[in-house]
Parts: C-alpha cells; sequence; structure tokens
C-alpha cells in the first residue's frame, strides 16, 4: 500500500511553479507506475491524466488535484521544508498525494462501478492558466465521454483538522488580478517640484482602493480587494518614473468583480490625473466563482457522513474569498468543490493562511481525502447507471 504521508512530503520538498513542473510530474508517475493504467501527458505543461477503467463501460466522473507552488520562502519549520525558493504553501502537495490515494483505491475497487474515473493533476493553477490549457487540449474528451461531474478539494491550514465544508451555489468567490502602472516623471529627491512622484500618487491609489471598498462592500455582496505588491524605485534620492500596483479583487459574482475592476480603473486614473501623472491597467486572470451544484453537494454531505460521521461535514454560510481555476471544469460538468480543514495546531483561526511563508497543514487528512475522492467518484458513476442517465 502506498504512503500518502511520505508521498506528500516528498512532493512538499521540490516544489515547481506554474505549467511546467517536471520533478513534480515524474514522481506522480512514480507513484501510479505499478497500477498498469492509462496515463496521457500534454508537451505543452506538465499536466497528467490518468484513466481508472470499471468493470464495464459506461459514463465519466473527473478528479483534479492542482499541482503548483508558491514563489515563496518557506519559513514554516516542518521538518520536510523546501529549501529551493518555492513553497507548497497553498496545500497543493496533499491534494497530490491524496488524489494518487484515490487512484489507487479506485484501481483496487474497479469492480464496484461501471464507467472511467478521469484523474487529472493541473499545473497552472496559482494564475497560470493550467484548467484552461487542459480544457483547450481536450482534457475532458480523454475516455470519449465529457464527464457528467468534477469533484476536487482544498485544504484549509486555518480550519479544524479533519472537517469537510461545502454548499450549493459558489464555494470560493470570483477573482480578478490586475496590474495598475503609474507614469510620472523622474527626477532627484531634493528638487521633487520638478518631477512627477508616482510613489506619493500611488500610496493615494491604494488609500483610494481601499476606501472604494469601504463604501462599496456590502455583507450581502462583499468586495476584498489587496494590493499585494507596490514597485518602485531603486535608491532613497531618486525620484523614479513609474511606480506598479499588483492588485487581487474578489467578489461572490463575475459581475460584481467586473464592475468593481472597471471602477477602481476609473478612479486611479483620476487620482493620478488630477495630480499631472497617468495611468494605465492592464487585466490578468478573470475567474468566476467556483460553484457546486445541488447534486453534488448533496452526495459530498452524505458520503462524509457514511464515511466519517455526519458530525464532519458543515455546510458553509458564505463562500471563502479564495479563488480556483477548477471553477471551469465545474462550469463544463458540474459537480462539487470541497474544502477540508488541515489546521495543525492552536486556534484554528489565528493560524497562519494558505500562501503563508508559515503555513503548516496536517497531513493526516490525506488518506481521507483520497478515500472521499474515491467513494464520490463510485458513487455517481453508481447512480448515473442505475438511473440511465448518461447513455
Amino acid at each position: 500500500m502506498i504512503d500518502l504521508i511520505a508521498l506528500r512530503r516528498r512532493l512538499h520538498r521540490h516544489p515547481e511553479l506554474a505549467l511546467h513542473l517536471p520533478e513534480t510530474r515524474e514522481t506522480l508517475l512514480e507513484a501510479i507506475s505499478s497500477l498498469g493504467l492509462r496515463v496521457e501527458t500534454s508537451t505543452s505543461s506538465s499536466s497528467l491524466a490518468v484513466v481508472v477503467p470499471g468493470a464495464g463501460p459506461g459514463p465519466t466522473v473527473l478528479l483534479r488535484a492542482d499541482m503548483d507552488g508558491l514563489p515563496v520562502t518557506e519559513e514554516s519549520g516542518v521538518g520536510f521544508s523546501s529549501s529551493n525558493g518555492n513553497m507548497h504553501a497553498c496545500g497543493h502537495d496533499l491534494h497530490m498525494a491524496a488524489l494518487v490515494g484515490a487512484v489507487h483505491e479506485l484501481t483496487r475497487r474497479r469492480e464496484e462501478f461501471e464507467g472511467d474515473v478521469l484523474a487529472i493533476f493541473q499545473p497552472g493553477e496559482e494564475g497560470a492558466g493550467g484548467a484552461e490549457l487542459m480544457i483547450a487540449e481536450k482534457v475532458l474528451l480523454t475516455t470519449g465521454r465529457k464527464p457528467l461531474a468534477s469533484f476536487g478539494v482544498h485544504v484549509l491550514s486555518f480550519a479544524e483538522a479533519g472537517m469537510f465544508y461545502c454548499r450549493e451555489g459558489a464555494v470560493m468567490g470570483a477573482t480578478i488580478n490586475f496590474e495598475l502602472k503609474v507614469l510620472g516623471r523622474g527626477g532627484h529627491a531634493a528638487r521633487p517640484h520638478t518631477a512627477l512622484d508616482p510613489i506619493s500618487t500611488a500610496a493615494l491609489i491604494v488609500q483610494g482602493i481601499q476606501t472604494f471598498v469601504a463604501q462599496n462592500s456590502s455583507p450581502a455582496d462583499p468586495i476584498v480587494i489587496t494590493v499585494g505588491s507596490l514597485r518602485a524605485g531603486t535608491a532613497a534620492n531618486v525620484i523614479p518614473n513609474t511606480a506598479l500596483l499588483k492588485v487581487s479583487l474578489r467578489a461572490t459574482s463575475s459581475q460584481t468583480a467586473r464592475d468593481a475592476y472597471r471602477k477602481i480603473a476609473g478612479l486611479g486614473a483620476a487620482i493620478a490625473e488630477a495630480y499631472g501623472l497617468r495611468m494605465t491597467s492592464e487585466v490578468g486572470p478573470d475567474l468566476g466563482p467556483t460553484v457546486s451544484d445541488k447534486e453534488g453537494v448533496e452526495l459530498v454531505r452524505q458520503t462524509v457522513g457514511d464515511l466519517y460521521g455526519a458530525g464532519r461535514y458543515k455546510e458553509l454560510t458564505v463562500p471563502e474569498m479564495i479563488s480556483e481555476d477548477f471553477s471551469l471544469f465545474l462550469e463544463e460538468t458540474g459537480g462539487a468543490f470541497v474544502l477540508v480543514g488541515a489546521a495543525v495546531d492552536g486556534t484554528p483561526h489565528q493560524l497562519p493562511t494558505n500562501h503563508s511563508s508559515e503555513a503548516r497543514f496536517d497531513d493526516s487528512v490525506v488518506p481521507e481525502i483520497a478515500n472521499l475522492l474515491a467513494e464520490l467518484a463510485i458513487r455517481r458513476l453508481n447512480i448515473a447507471s442505475e438511473t440511465n442517465r448518461w447513455a
């Protein structure tokens, strides 16, 4: 039996970024090589698609794990920390190990279902467009049948370990990442009156963004905006020509997010113009909310209850404002996305969050996630076969 926790820690030691993760893919291929399954790889990225066939022909259910890490220097203090300047600070190493475990479990139980389980390992979730790329490369038709449902998970470093969360509708928010570039005129720090300082203007734009949030975000339709990077200048005595803000905007709907972006771009341009500067804006990834459908959520609730007891499942009251490009798979197939608590110790909501250099995850949840994913796939295929809703 494969040691999933050892696999997770091996993956954690060597995180890779964006779309090209050769060492990660090789580790995953090694972990499933003994199963004799059909495996499809891509030349444009490090994606993997693994087909687990059942006892006979039938529909397809998709299971997905994301693969990429973050450009974060790890400070978690765990004995298996990364040392290459990157970090699995969002728990994707747990997701991969769990999906490997699900593939092993499904292979062992293949006589219990008809149809195929399509397990995909997706690179580039952290803003590199991995889901969009895999869909464009027709991964959804790998088995010859478009999946009738997709399931995925995301661990949370700040939620109680072993708790499973889901809800009908948006589980995670919509997001738009964008850049605002303030164009000024450089000069000597001793003569600011002859320059057009982009840094002081950029600071006013940051304040303007936060005021916009305070005046436009409502409890029923929240907006969350973070300026994650403000880069300008190289020396204390030099006024630079430009300042660059990198901004993450999140909302419960794509429409709210896009409306907020347009207003903020206009606000920033107006502030810059008021001080004699210019501002340009450039939109990056624009993802819709991660939406679980009623049938998928009910299956998650029942399956968690049957496997681990009803007390291990909680209904989310509002979406987490984290975003996920798994939303693109759900838009195509329906299904559900499950959040899983993986807090190590302490008071969960006071712990470092995902993406923190100090984030730690309780990897004892990995086998439980693996069992849940396998069981969801089997049950969903059996429901389709029993009702003949796939032919």
